[in-house]
């Protein structure tokens, strides 16, 4: 054993320093240094922390936006390693403490060391709760493989890696962690069936009827909802998950088991160091445990007058006293529980709940409003005129306001209807959001007040970005965003700068797109990674910055982009649509829509051969095969021996034609041939945003030309009018007149041109409907047609050059570039239908 000790002295005095411990380095633990550090705790203590995980501090609540490719794990770091050297702070990280020794003052690690302390905080969070369900452990007491909790960084990496390639998961818990995860594994292609062993959804938070909506919204996303069913047994094929089996025999068929059914407080050192415990380790006002006033406890393992709070709110206010009575900045510091109040965005759905859920007692007010339809619901609770509970799903509008009530007892309208719509008595948003007392919490997650955002704005920081980077504020769950905004707003007294970051063409590279490209040219960087190690701040890499970038170096560089898989959402790595049940989508190229008999019966065969459940005409006059499986797509490419038609990727798409005026009475020039011309020349081109075009032999637009990104119309006279930036889907817009031109090759030029144009300097995932007003139809028509720019040459010499770099993916991809592109899913098992209720 290693007796490891602080030295006597520091660099600032002669006078020992006293030694604090904390063990945990979860959000609780880090909060509660912080709060230690703001009161001067680091000149009054050596401080050691341990922590089970080998990481800095980070933001658990943002997991779920890692699990779903939303978030990269750089982002979620709320005190990186750094932070802890600057601040002199011994972080073991993923060290495990093993015991402590209360009379001793001693604390005993898993790497043979031992550390002394004076004061010890205990801030050892929890972890998932695992149901007794046989076969998700090994003999080892090691989970199964395809088996995973959702608490850990670990968690969600292994969840990542293991779902690429399966089709099926299955979440046990219809909580928000339950919920969470299947919405983060949905995104990234599976099939998810959330299993709840009670009736309803997030029945800690919310009544049978809010449950009721929120369960509609969820099954809307597309993931399936299993309620009243309790899991009780595994089954595997090969010793990975097949299915998973419930109390009354029916069984729900997946690749993969997340159990989110809960967390537990962990205690198992308080216990065996003799600490009382109950459902966690009992504390008095001072967060200290009652047996033992060296130990201070915080956070979910910490019970305080009965309650164990597993909300951020609480545990913030927890750590304020733990450091003031610590540090004897105020020694009467006292804790007396927390009134629970969350605001969050549950599976994309917005949802608050506060306080109680329905009356209690006789004279309880209670105000209700239900919009299934919408997915609205919303209720509140008043008792002696004074909000006691709340709950809002869908609409959260006016959760400013009622979260200041509750916490606050504001004054309530004499409407109690107007706690819940802008039509008198209470404040509206903007006006809630100034009105807010200054200690009023805006950020549950970190921890943020009022007061801290405002000081920001008054020191100088105006823009919201900038405000939200510097106080922690909305970087959660990011449920509080818009209340920040106003906040930020109203303490600007309107002058809100710009934030920098809202011009960057992704948000880990700081350059605007054209000198994000002249960079990219100067320094020859040809992959991604490369434009991360150059042009990143401390060369980070940014998750969701790698699609555009790959995008953009591929239409730069055409041959020369160095491609990397890691930067391609699941429809590129694949080269086919994904689908909801986690098959996927094949749309052979058939050029301006024109087949022939040969490419039908290969279509028929082709959908016979592979069991194809769908052939589907698409709006562009093609021919959708739906619901093939990923490891079929070689296969079925192969035996087409047809040409990708893109349907799935950020590129030109289509050319929708009409008949022309080879057959049609009314036509007055080939559009079936310049659509077939347009499309062979353009196929594939990657671009910021699909692009969809059409060529129609006459005025009458049977081939919806004028809502296009691109529409050509053949009109008296043999010419032929171009139109760009039109629209038909959930926007609608009529294309702008770019020119009128007289041969199919000055419309292909013009065309490459505009399009060329548009790729060079659109945002990425900007439509042309959008693109085009916000350049203004005069500004692309003098660039485009006149060459006022003097730049046309260049344009169409960087579109031959995409052109000319072509290759067709479903060529390529019969060859798969990693052993497990086109992994095969397990099959599915023929199981009884599980009931929804």
């Amino acid at each position: 054993m290693t007796l490891l000790a602080k030295p006597e002295t520091n660099g600032h005095n002669s006078v020992r320093q006293a030694t604090l411990v904390v063990i945990g380095n979860g959000m609780a633990g880090a909060r509660a240094l912080e709060e230690i550090l703001a009161r001067g705790g680091g000149e009054r203590f050596a401080i050691t922390v341990f922590g089970d995980e080998p990481y800095g501090n980070y933001n658990r609540i943002l997991l779920s936006n890692v699990l779903a490719g939303s978030d990269d794990v750089g982002e979620i770091y709320l005190n990186p390693l750094d932070w802890y050297s600057d601040n002199d702070i011994d972080l073991r990280a993923g060290v495990r403490v093993v015991s402590i020794d209360t009379f001793a003052h001693l604390v005993h690690a898993d790497d043979g060391t031992t550390v002394r302390y004076d004061k010890l905080v205990l801030a050892t969070g929890s972890r998932s709760f695992f149901p007794p369900v046989d076969g998700i452990w090994l003999d080892n007491k090691e989970l199964a493989p395809g088996v995973f909790g959702f608490r850990t960084l670990d968690d969600c990496a292994g969840m990542i890696e293991f779902a690429e390639g399966r089709r099926r998961a299955a979440v046990v818990g219809g909580g928000l962690l339950g919920l969470e995860a299947a919405r983060g594994l949905q995104n990234r292609g599976l099939q998810v069936g959330v299993v709840q062993g009670g009736p309803t959804l997030m029945n800690a938070q919310l009544d049978d009827q809010g449950s009721g909506i929120l369960r509609r919204l969820v099954e809307a996303l597309g993931i399936e909802v299993h309620t009243g069913k309790k899991t009780t047994r595994m089954l595997t094929q090969d010793g990975l998950p097949s299915a998973i089996e419930f109390a009354d025999g029916s069984r729900l068929p997946c690749d993969m088991v997340v159990m989110a059914a809960g967390i537990r407080p962990n205690v198992g050192l308080a216990v065996r160091a003799g600490l009382t415990v109950e459902r966690a380790i009992v504390v008095d006002d001072q967060m200290r445990s009652v047996d033992d006033g060296d130990v201070y406890v915080v956070g979910e393992c910490a019970q305080h007058r009965g309650q164990v709070y597993g909300l951020v709110a609480p545990l913030w206010e927890q750590a304020a006293v733990l450091a003031d009575h610590l540090t004897g900045t105020n020694p009467h510091a006292a804790y007396h529980g927390s009134r629970t109040a969350t605001k969050l965005k549950v599976a994309g759905v917005d949802v608050a709940a506060m306080g109680i859920k329905s009356p209690e007692r006789d004279d309880d007010e209670f105000v209700q409003y239900s919009e299934p339809r919408r997915g609205v619901y919303k209720t509140v609770v008043v008792r002696d005129d004074k909000l006691v509970g709340a709950t809002l799903v869908g609409d959260v509008s006016k959760v400013a306001f009622l979260m200041q009530a509750f916490d606050r007892g504001l004054p309530l309208p004499p409407e109690r209807v107007s706690l819940m719509f802008d039509i008198g008595g209470a404040p509206d948003e903007a006006t809630g959001a100034a009105e807010l007392s200054d200690d009023a919490q805006v950020c549950n997650c970190n921890g943020v007040n009022k007061a801290t955002i405002v000081d920001c704005v008054k020191g100088g920081q105006t823009s919201v970005e900038g405000v939200m980077s510097a106080t922690r504020a909305g970087k959660g769950c990011g449920s509080c965003k818009g209340l920040v905004a106003q906040i930020v707003e109203w303490a600007a007294d309107g002058a809100v700068s710009e934030d920098a970051e809202a011009n960057w063409y992704v948000p880990g590279v700081p350059y605007e797109k054209p000198e994000l490209m002249r960079k990219v040219r100067e320094l020859g960087l040809h992959s991604v990674s490369s434009v991360f190690a150059a042009l990143a701040p401390e060369g980070r890499e940014d998750a969701g910055s790698k699609m555009a970038l790959a995008s953009l170096l591929h239409m730069m560089w055409g041959d020369e982009y160095v491609d990397e898989r890691d930067g391609r959402f699941i429809n590129d790595r694949v080269h086919a649509n994904i689908q909801r049940d986690g098959t996927f989508s094949v749309v052979p190229q058939l050029k301006g829509g024109v087949t022939n008999s040969e490419q039908l019966r290969k279509i028929a065969d082709v959908a016979d051969k592979y069991r194809i459940p769908m052939i589907k005409l698409t709006g562009g006059q093609r021919i959708d095969l739906l619901g093939v499986r990923k490891e079929d797509l070689p296969s079925v490419w192969s035996d087409l021996g047809m040409p990708s038609g893109y349907a799935y990727g950020k590129s030109f798409r289509t050319v929708k034609t009409c008949v022309g005026s080879d057959f049609c009475r009314y036509g007055v020039g080939d559009s079936t041939a310049l659509g077939i011309a347009i499309e062979e020349r353009f196929q594939g081109i990657p671009s910021p945003g699909k692009m969809k075009l059409a060529v129609t032999g006459c005025p009458r637009n049977c081939a919806e030309a004028l809502c296009k990104d691109v529409g050509v119309v053949a009109i008296e006279g043999d010419q032929w009018q171009i139109y760009v930036g039109g629209a038909a889907g959930s926007h609608v817009r009529k294309g702008d007149l770019l020119a009128t031109v007289d041969t199919h090759d000055e419309v292909i030029t013009l065309t490459g041109r505009f399009l060329q144009y548009y790729r060079e300097n659109a945002n990425w995932l900007e439509r042309t409907y959008d693109f085009v007003p916000r350049v203004g139809i005069d500004r692309i028509r003098g660039i485009v047609v006149d060459d006022s720019d003097g730049i046309a040459d260049e344009l169409d010499a960087h579109m031959q050059m995409s052109v000319d770099s072509y290759r067709d993916p479903w060529v390529d991809g019969r060859n798969p570039a990693t052993v497990n592109q086109f992994g095969s899913s397990l099959p599915l098992i023929p199981l009884p239908q599980v009931p929804v209720r």
